[in-house]
């Protein structure tokens, strides 16, 4: 018999929701970040900063280190704002933001544009 069969299904369906849980936090937030870096400025740079060094490794090294440090600042802000702001209201304020920044950078590119005009 294994470990399984000896728990109750209460202690059985609660292992199986925190794994779930982690699961689709882990794949959610791989995806996003994944996708939301694909091509973006950081990228380009790197791929330029590996091509000059000639050193790939060291590149991918520190590249990787200061993705992983951004994201730990991201983390731990969110954490502490999670414990000021309700998760709808923090949501709201987010769209809120994204939406005004798209505005700003959609301005400064059709002044640009008329610029060359």
């Amino acid at each position: 018999m294994n470990e399984t069969e000896h728990e109750p299904e209460s202690l059985q369906e609660s292992k199986e929701t925190i794994n779930d849980g982690f699961l689709t936090v882990f794949l959610t937030t791989f995806t996003t970040v994944f996708i939301a870096e694909i091509g973006d400025k950081t990228q380009l740079a790197t791929l330029l900063l590996s091509a000059q060094s000639g050193r790939p490794l060291i590149v991918f090294l520190g590249a990787a280190l200061a993705l992983i440090s951004a994201s730990l600042v991201g983390v731990l802000v969110g954490r502490w704002l999670s414990t000021v702001v309700s998760p709808e209201k923090f949501q709201q304020i987010s769209g809120l933001l994204f939406i005004v920044l798209g505005v700003w950078l959609a301005t400064q590119a059709f002044e640009s544009m008329l610029g060359t005009i």
